[in-house]
């Protein structure tokens, strides 16, 4: 039944932030009631069909109803708070899971059928970690950051426009690899050619800001990368 949960999980992570686009997400927050309500249901009914979808029991609408209903009122409730908070973010993500893990308990405790798969529960598994490392971990450093208000006041206008997000999203899966294939000892060899790339230039008293804030972002990057990755190999086991 375990499956079953990581499912869930699964088709929340690519709901929340992988199909949810930033015109979407931008309408969700609009001051036109209709224009909010609408982008508020669509963006629920794509987590209630994408639930429905992987855990593929057909004869259950109760499931995907239940997760269209919280994930709106949820979202609702946070649109109310503003965008780009910190808090907002966490507490907007607790209550989901919390909704995933209510549905996953009162359907074990009521004799759900096991879901099956063609695949694996360990493909399920390291792909849910896979997703959780991309967009969704970038987000929270994007807002940690922010909100203890670590970011350098000139930061947008050096480097490649999204350089920075695909550093940190290949950084991170090199890491997931890293660990899943036993070889723990590149993730050192990771952090020291990203050292002498990174903060090779940035030796000037200019630029010790910029400094602590690449610093900041890379180990906070990669902590939640190798804890990810190890709570997979403990799952796994």
């Amino acid at each position: 039944m375990t499956l079953f949960l990581i499912k869930l999980i699964m088709a929340h992570l690519i709901g929340d932030f992988i199909l949810q686009p930033d015109c979407l997400c931008r309408r969700k927050y609009s001051t036109d009631f209709r224009e909010r309500v609408g982008a508020l249901a669509l963006h629920s009914a794509t987590q209630a069909v994408l639930s429905y979808i992987f855990l593929a029991w057909w004869s259950n609408w109760l499931i995907p109803t239940t997760i269209f209903a919280c994930h709106f009122f949820i979202d609702w409730i946070k649109t109310n708070y503003g965008k780009d908070k910190l808090p907002a973010f966490i507490a907007d993500q607790l209550a989901h899971y919390a909704v995933i893990t209510g549905i996953w308990w009162l359907s074990v405790f009521n004799g759900a059928p096991i879901t099956g798969s063609l695949l694996p529960n360990s493909f399920w598994l390291i792909s849910t970690a896979y997703i959780a490392v991309l967009a969704p971990t970038s987000i929270l450093i994007k807002l940690f950051i922010k909100y203890e208000c670590w970011m350098p006041d000139d930061i947008s206008t050096q480097g490649l426009p999204n350089a920075g997000k695909w550093i940190g999203y290949l950084e991170r899966i090199l890491i997931l690899t890293f660990i899943f294939t036993d070889n723990i000892e590149g993730i050192g060899f990771l952090l020291a050619a990203k050292s002498v790339f990174r903060f090779g230039e940035l030796n000037k008293a200019q630029d010790i800001k910029t400094t602590e804030y690449v610093l900041i972002g890379t180990l906070t990057s990669f902590a939640i990368a190798i804890l990810i990755g190890f709570a997979v190999l403990w799952l796994n086991n």
